[in-house]
């Protein structure tokens, strides 16, 4: 059995792991199969949002598979798993489409940090977030010290991960870990909708907001206003500009 089940629906697709015997513990296999994914997505341009959660109710994804990576023994070997998980997590955080993160059950650890990499997150209610890495003696590893810092801020982020925090749904969202929280009967439904709504804009677009957001977050003020003036005049100058506006205008006459 695969270790990523997909379903495609129009310009979706969702991706959920499927290893409910390790509590969706994230291995080698799933790392091959998200970059199998990745290297789809990325030379199909109709697909335009990335939905990733889990494969029943209980857990969305644990972290690193313990059992499995503990044959790591040495810093050098250590390196090249996170490494790995790295680079998957940077081509979703940066990739030209919208990835949403669909909490159906608990995340754990490097669970954790991989819904972070994602632009957007919604979870079930019944759903906890656990900040486990300090009890293997280990700080986060795939990136997720930074991201956490980034959306919830320094001191609670020490907090969680000093205390080995273990955060309800509805803490994560006024906390920002989250964007929504939705009722477990009707998420999946609610992801779909939400992936709906993101699928209308070209990849193009989609690349351009995301890479502007990365340099506003990285950038000083100036220098992220100057490439957001720069997209702009590029975007005014294509045709699909023209296109739409001449759509519209075409519209309002005939109305």
């Amino acid at each position: 059995m695969s270790a990523l089940q997909l379903n495609h629906h129009q310009n979706t697709i969702w991706a959920e792991i499927t290893r409910p015997g390790a509590k969706n513990a994230i291995n080698f296999e799933v790392m091959e199969e998200l970059e199998n994914l990745l290297d789809h997505i990325e030379e199909t341009p109709e697909i335009r949002v990335l939905v990733l959660s889990g494969s029943h109710n209980d857990y969305f994804a644990t972290g690193g598979d313990l059992k499995e990576f503990h044959e790591l023994k040495t810093a050098e070997e250590g390196h090249r798993m996170a490494e790995r998980m790295i680079n998957i997590l940077h081509r979703i955080e940066h990739g030209h489409f919208w990835s949403i993160a669909c909490i159906n059950g608990d995340a754990y650890g490097g669970g954790v940090e991989l819904m972070l990499a994602m632009d957007f997150a919604i979870a079930s209610k019944t759903a906890k977030f656990g900040f486990t890495q300090g009890k293997f003696f280990l700080p986060p590893g795939w990136g997720g010290l930074t991201r956490l810092i980034e959306r919830v801020g320094r001191s609670r982020a020490l907090d969680w991960l000093g205390s080995q925090a273990l955060v309800d749904a509805n803490l994560a969202f006024t906390a920002n870990l989250i964007n929504e929280v939705s009722i477990t009967a009707d998420l999946r439904t609610n992801t779909w909708n939400w992936a709906d709504r993101l699928s209308g804009l070209d990849r193009d677009l989609i690349g351009c907001l995301k890479d502007g957001s990365s340099i506003a977050v990285e950038s000083d003020r100036k220098t992220s206003m100057e490439a957001e003036l720069r997209e702009f005049s590029k975007f005014w100058a294509d045709d699909r500009h023209h296109e739409a506006v001449e759509s519209f205008l075409n519209r309002k006459r005939h109305s």
